[in-house]
Parts: C-alpha cells; sequence; structure tokens
C-alpha cells in the first residue's frame, strides 16, 4: 500500500542560541498562556470578574505554577507506574522537575489549575470559581492543540500500529518495531480544536456562571476518551480501558453533574457583567 505521508523529522528545538535551545514544547505552553491572559485582559472579561490587569498577571502566576507542578507530578508517577523506572528518578533527582525535556500529564496540570483558581479565589471576595473558569477555558483548546502538534514534532505519544493498514499512517524515528502507526496526536489536536466554536458560540449566549467551563470539562473527556482509541496506550484498565480512558470518562459524568447544577442553580450574568 501507498502511504500519502512520511515523517516530517523537525527539529524539536525550534530556536538555537549558542549551547541554549528553545524547544517547540516550551513555545506551545507559553501560546497557551499568552492566549489565556489575553483574553483575561479585555475590558469586558475584567468587568465580569472584577479583576484589574495587575489582578490578571497575579492569576497567570498562579496558573502557571499549578500546571508546572501539577503535570510534572503526575508524569512522574504514571511514568514510573509504566515503565518502573523509579530507580532512575531518584539516582538522579533532577529527573522530577526536568520539564524542559518534556513530559507533562495534561490531567495533573488540570488539576493544578483548579487548585490554583482556588487559592486565588480565595483572595478576591465576590469571585467565584465558575466564573473565573468560564474565562479560564474559553481559548484553552488553542493551547491543547498545539502541544499535541509538539507531540508529534517530539515524535513522542505515538498511535497504536495500524492493522489494517491505511495510507494515512506513518512510521515514527524512535519506535524500535519500525510499524506503520496512527499519527494519533493529530488527530487528538484536531478533536480539541473543534470544540472551540462550540465554546465560543456557547459563550456568546452568555449563559450562567459555569456553564462553559463545565461544557469544556464534558467535551475535553469526550474528545480524549475518543482520541485514546488511536493512541499507543501506557496501559490498560481491564484489557480494555486505556489509563487515558480511565481519566477522561469520568470527567464526562462529573461534568455532566456540574453542568446541569450551574444550569439550574447558578448564577446568571447581569448585563454588565456580560457586555
Amino acid at each position: 500500500m501507498r502511504h500519502w505521508f512520511t515523517y516530517p523529522n523537525v527539529d524539536p528545538i525550534a530556536i538555537h542560541i549558542g549551547r541554549v535551545g528553545i524547544h517547540w514544547y516550551g513555545i506551545s505552553y507559553l501560546i497557551g498562556f499568552l492566549c489565556v491572559y489575553l483574553w483575561l485582559s479585555r475590558p469586558a472579561a475584567q468587568r465580569r470578574l472584577g479583576l484589574t490587569r495587575e489582578q490578571v498577571q497575579d492569576f497567570m502566576f498562579y496558573a502557571v505554577i499549578g500546571v508546572l507542578i501539577g503535570g510534572r507530578t503526575l508524569f512522574v508517577i504514571a511514568d514510573i507506574l509504566t515503565y518502573h523506572n523509579a530507580a532512575q528518578y531518584f539516582s538522579h533527582p533532577l529527573n522530577f522537575i526536568a520539564v524542559w525535556n518534556g513530559g507533562m500529564a495534561f490531567h495533573g496540570g488540570l488539576i493544578g489549575v483548579i487548585v490554583a483558581i482556588y487559592f486565588f479565589v480565595r483572595k478576591h471576595p465576590g469571585l467565584t470559581m465558575t466564573r473565573l473558569g468560564d474565562e479560564i477555558v474559553l481559548l484553552a483548546p488553542i493551547g491543547i492543540t498545539l502541544t499535541r502538534v509538539v507531540n508529534f514534532i517530539n515524535d513522542e505519544l505515538w498511535g497504536r500500529v495500524c492493522v489494517p493498514d491505511h495510507p494515512y499512517c506513518m512510521i515514527f524515528p524512535s519506535d524500535p518495531t519500525q510499524q506503520y502507526r496512527y499519527p494519533s496526536q493529530l488527530f487528538e489536536g484536531v478533536l480539541d480544536l473543534a470544540t472551540l466554536p462550540i465554546l465560543l458560540l456557547l459563550y456568546r449566549a452568555k449563559p450562567r456562571d459555569g456553564v462553559v467551563a463545565w461544557t469544556w470539562f464534558v467535551l475535553y473527556g469526550i474528545t480524549r476518551s475518543i482520541a485514546e482509541i488511536w493512541r499507543e496506550p501506557g496501559f490498560l484498565v481491564f484489557g480494555v480501558i486505556t489509563g487515558g480512558q480511565l481519566l477522561a470518562l469520568p470527567m464526562i459524568a462529573i461534568g455532566a453533574v456540574g453542568l446541569w447544577y450551574v444550569a439550574t442553580r447558578g448564577r446568571p450574568q447581569t448585563s454588565q457583567e456580560a457586555a
């Protein structure tokens, strides 16, 4: 069978400055955070949240710390459980925090952001987690999609072996089996990006506080669960459910309950807040 694509072998380091390299991985996170910051800095968002630009910057510091700590912690735990390589981490303790080499778990980063939101909201009476969440998640699909593209560039998180083979599958250089696999990173990126117009349309409808945030929660659980069909699993639960689905499927149920609650009991936006 003739295949349409070959792996492009893009350099994981985007910019070389002497011995220092700026990785695409870091750039994708930077763009994601910048999108959220610019969205929160809009006059309409500041009115709705009751925050100044300086307070928005303060929140972004909380968010960055939450993502880094949560994302790296869960990655290390999953890596040890999957590859039983705890000795490598304890013999080289710097590996515990080596985010510059890649290795972040999305769900860990999500937990970290939720914790960051909680502590930030406590400092600002009148601001709620649901209202802030509505604004944060709106452009999150852009950052997530960019990260999946970088996963593809980094030759990591490949897809399952294509059986039967398909023309859009490809061989990844670091795959020891050198078999044709699904470019699952790109599939997942497309699914993540597809949620963006849904969130934008919902946001424009000015729903109750928390509806947009919980909708994204459900949508991500769905898209991640679907994407795991093509992705090579780190481990399986009950021989069927992948590790990613084990974390993504509950998001659908939890998000649905949260969505029902805020849709029926949540606080409506005032005309000033929704302006």
